[in-house]
């Protein structure tokens, strides 16, 4: 049974489906030919069913797997036409049905189509929209730190000390890292990277935020893991992203929000009209 939230999830993914069935003869690429039928890239798209996988970024191993597949599908397709299958009653019936289905769908498509084309977003609701929900586009503050992990709190206090001597705390902290730490970053000499507070164990993020950059902890930091001695790289405080960075995906949205809202009120009309009945 297909319920509202099953058409709506349909609704959301015809642009993926039109992008799938819906190809321009100027479109069309052939990649094989089976005995005077070509494979093209609609067969393709329909095999791998999401429009974000790019055929022609894929190895060449596994294009032509993919290839070979629908030439051995070609085959066995020509082979079952040629039998007595065709003429069955189960045959006619489910060829039928599956006509029917291709007709909703396809008409679907293009209904769908034709309904995006109507809506038309204001750069006025766009601004408006960000101005509104400029909380939403903060971005958080970001630490750029790097560790030394160690099992005991004195393996930790001894990374302390010897830093604490060091002319290149930089240089000498990423020698031990390589040479002390038990974390995976170890090897590359404790490096984190960027990250938000919230990527990390509260008491390392707590510990790392209050450095300033170019300084260590002068205490070990327990977590879960062990003990880690942290040097802060960089930090980058809070903020807004800019109304230029985000504006075309606001405008997207709200093209998306209204387009909902059509579906939704096309659905509510027809049902008043229509004779449902659950089985």
């Amino acid at each position: 049974m297909i319920n509202k939230k099953t058409i709506l999830n349909i609704t959301a993914a015809i642009s993926i489906a039109t992008s799938t069935f819906l190809v321009a003869n100027d479109d069309i690429k052939v990649y094989a030919n089976v005995n005077g039928s070509d494979i093209t890239n609609t067969d393709v798209a329909l095999v791998l069913k999401d429009p974000r996988i790019k055929f022609d970024t894929l190895p060449e191993k596994d294009q032509k797997n993919l290839i070979d597949q629908l030439i051995d599908k070609k085959l066995l397709a020509s082979r079952a036409l040629k039998s007595n299958v065709v003429n069955t009653e189960a045959y006619k019936e489910t060829l039928a049905k599956t006509i029917e289905v291709l007709k909703q769908d396809l008409a679907l498509q293009l209904w769908m189509q034709d309904l995006s084309k109507e809506i038309k977003v204001k750069q006025s609701d766009v601004k408006k929209y960000y101005e509104d929900n400029k909380a939403r586009f903060v971005k958080a503050a970001e630490l750029k730190a790097s560790h030394i992990l160690l099992k005991t709190k004195k393996e930790a206090m001894d990374i302390i000390n010897t830093l604490s001597g060091a002319k290149d705390i930089k240089k000498e902290f990423t020698a031990l890292a390589k040479e002390k730490s038990t974390g995976p970053s170890g090897k590359i000499g404790g490096e984190l990277g960027w990250f938000t507070k919230d990527k990390m164990v509260a008491s390392f993020s707590k510990a790392a935020d209050s450095l300033k950059i170019g300084t260590f902890t002068k205490t070990p930091v327990k977590t879960q893991f062990g003990y880690h001695v942290i040097y802060l790289d960089d930090k980058k405080p809070s903020s807004t992203v800019s109304y230029e960075q985000v504006k075309n995906d606001i405008k997207n949205f709200l093209g998306q929000t209204q387009l909902k809202k059509n579906i939704d009120s096309v659905i509510k009309t027809e049902k008043s009209k229509a004779t449902i009945t659950y089985k």
